[in-house]
């Protein structure tokens, strides 16, 4: 959805203009195998090795990320690594045994792609029943299927690629002690997990079948998830550094732009520079309390006791944030206190006359609030940082937010920021521009055009204030930091760029017919139709893929236990909620007519802003799911566009 990422082209998508770190044997005496050397990995669950290529270290974790021949990645410990040649040496030793003892230490577990083959019993294998002393195993071990940190995605895979949602885990069903018999019994026979015994070792045996259903025995184990703790952030975005420090600056002047040509009387793109007003025109003390009253006011809506408390995704240390999504119940209490300043006569359109202050004051708050986040996030512990703005560079960690969640007592921050004070003043600032309207050209009535934008928006806002909880699978809430970009594209950015068109009509009013405003209306109705049912496929899919309900979809399983869907709208294409989401912002657009093309903005930022994101999301589930990612693309060749792109 929109209010996902509202900030930047580059918040989603994207060439790196970082490079990876790539560090040489010789200069890490503590690492024993370098990027790009061969060597045998062991498959996780199992006792046999197969032929990798290391692609990088993590100094901070100390694993190896490794690639096997079908593409996937893997994070391996050092202990589950050797050398080729110590490989073959302890291979040529075990050639003496008897054949009866190598036939039984034959494991059955498999890498990705190998055809799974008969079972052999041996002589061994008759005399180990005879053991007296022979055990079961009750405790189970299943070797995480650690990967490469992306955009938030822990839950089964849509086809969206986070957007997605985006946060990559690690899956672990730590050693527990179950009760014996009958807990022996059900594990056994959901995971098809046999009790094996050896003079040394202990292994699992699973096929490759339980391997891509891995997120399905977590579930119905009840065990926990545990992703890999955050390293160093190697892959820049945004332009690295002097891109961000650039963006700091770049992005209040957009801004200001924007508003003060909607001001003009002939907001043509060949009058620049607008006039520019004052600088003590462009605060006021007054205006800066209204906007600190209507944060705080948000503030205590969200902290009431009302609406459920659902649990986040997991953090690296396997610990999940609870949240109060009561979103829905702060809009409608938002509008029961504005309806009561309308009914004793409050002129609303104080925030027209103001509505450049009102954004100056907004973006000095944001700033103002995004250092007092990278003061405290320098005292946070390493695994509540940010995947992608820990990359040590004061300018870059900033601007892409250091701190994962930041929170002050129970009172998340980026979560709070996120839909509450932007998104609902999002509304009252069209609303304060139809009243506006009204006054200013003595109307009776607002304009159609006028309605058609309030209308418009107002159903986008309520229905991401309704599916609240989605929200808590998105990057900016899995991936992304909470610092200036955040901070500014929630407080400044979204309300006072996302109301351009009602703040446009204001001062340029534009007449439509009725037949125009319907095939307007009919548009915006068949974006919000794709935004919406393709979400919500999506999220059915996450939340159960075996619903029955869901039976005609269908999917192509990977190794990380997700499933890339292949029918329904993600078989159609790639993202049909960035379609749905485009359709939406040009009908949003058209009723302030073909005169000039600022209001137009929107949908220009925003399909750059979501071609950009795919690119980016692109990158990443090319690394995360290998071959099967090349197969999903087979099967849906068009990314946003359906045969354009």
């Amino acid at each position: 959805m929109r209010i996902e990422a509202r900030l930047l082209p580059s918040s989603r998508a994207g060439c790196h203009t970082g490079t990876r770190e790539r560090d040489s044997f010789w200069k890490m005496p503590n690492r024993r195998f370098a990027d790009g050397e061969v060597v045998m990995g062991r498959w996780p669950g199992s006792v046999l090795y197969y032929e990798v290529q290391v692609t990088s270290y993590d100094d901070v974790s100390h694993l190896y990320t490794v690639k096997y021949k079908d593409g996937t990645e893997l994070a391996l410990k050092e202990s589950d690594i050797r050398s080729q040649s110590a490989f073959k040496h302890r291979k040529s030793q075990s050639s003496s045994s008897s054949p009866s003892r190598r036939s039984s230490s034959r494991s059955r577990s498999r890498s990705p792609g190998r055809p799974a083959k008969g079972r052999r019993r041996s002589s061994s294998q008759s005399r180990e029943h005879k053991d007296d002393k022979k055990k079961t195993i009750s405790e189970t071990s299943l070797a995480p299927l650690s990967l490469k940190p992306s955009e938030n995605n822990t839950r089964r895979y849509n086809g969206e690629p986070d957007s997605t949602e985006k946060n990559d885990t690690s899956f672990v069903i730590s050693e527990q002690k179950l009760k014996p018999d009958l807990e022996i019994a059900r594990v056994l026979e959901q995971y098809s997990l046999r009790p094996r015994k050896e003079e040394k070792k202990k292994e699992e045996i699973y096929s490759e079948k339980k391997i891509f259903e891995t997120k399905k025995v977590i579930e119905k184990a009840s065990l926990k998830t545990i992703e890999k703790a955050p390293s160093k952030t190697k892959e820049l975005e945004f332009g690295g550094r002097i891109g961000t420090f650039t963006l700091i600056f770049f992005l209040p002047a957009t801004v200001l732009y924007l508003l003060l040509m909607c001001k003009q009387d002939d907001p043509s793109l060949m009058n620049f520079p607008p006039p520019l007003p004052a600088l003590e025109s462009l605060w006021e003390a007054r205006v800066f309390g209204v906007f600190l009253l209507w944060f705080f006011l948000q503030a205590l809506f969200y902290l009431l006791p009302i609406g459920k408390v659902v649990e986040g995704l997991p953090l690296s240390n396997g610990r999940k944030l609870q949240y109060r999504i009561n979103g829905f119940y702060a809009f409608v209490l938002t509008a029961a206190a504005i309806g009561t300043l309308l009914y004793f006569q409050f002129e609303l359109h104080y925030l027209y006359d103001h509505f450049l202050q009102f954004a100056v004051s907004a973006a000095a708050f944001s700033m103002v609030l995004s250092i007092y986040l990278y003061i405290r996030s320098l005292k946070a512990p390493e695994e509540e940082l940010a995947p992608g703005g820990n990359s040590g560079y004061f300018v870059y960690d900033f601007f892409t937010g250091h701190e994962l969640n930041p929170r002050i007592g129970s009172f998340d921050l980026k979560y709070f920021c996120e839909l509450r004070p932007g998104l609902i003043g999002w509304v009252v600032i069209n609303l304060a521009m139809l009243l506006a309207e009204m006054k200013i050209h003595n109307q009776s009535m607002p304009s159609l055009s006028m309605i058609l934008v309030n209308s418009f928006q107002l159903l986008y806002v309520v229905d991401a204030l309704w599916n609240e909880e989605a929200v808590l699978t998105t990057m900016d809430i899995t991936h992304d930091g909470f610092g200036f970009m955040l901070a500014f594209g929630d407080l400044v950015w979204v309300p006072f760029v996302y109301s351009l068109q009602a703040f446009y009509l204001v001062g340029h009013p534009t007449a439509i017919s009725w037949p125009v405003a319907a095939a307007i209306t009919v548009l915006n109705g068949i974006g919000y139709y794709i935004f919406r049912s393709a979400n919500s496929q999506k999220n059915s899919f996450r939340r159960n893929p075996a619903d029955p309900k869901l039976a005609y979809l269908k999917s192509i399983p990977t190794a990380t236990g997700k499933g890339l869907l292949v029918t329904g709208w993600w078989g159609f294409v790639r993202h049909p909620n960035y379609l749905g989401d485009i359709i939406m912002a040009l009908a949003w657009s058209l009723p302030c007519g073909f005169n000039h093309i600022l209001p137009y903005f929107y949908v220009i930022y925003f399909i750059c802003l979501l071609v950009h994101r795919e690119a980016r999301d692109e990158h990443h589930c090319k690394q995360k799911y290998g071959l099967a990612w090349e197969r999903y693309c087979q099967r849906v060749p068009y990314r946003i566009f359906p045969y354009i792109y």
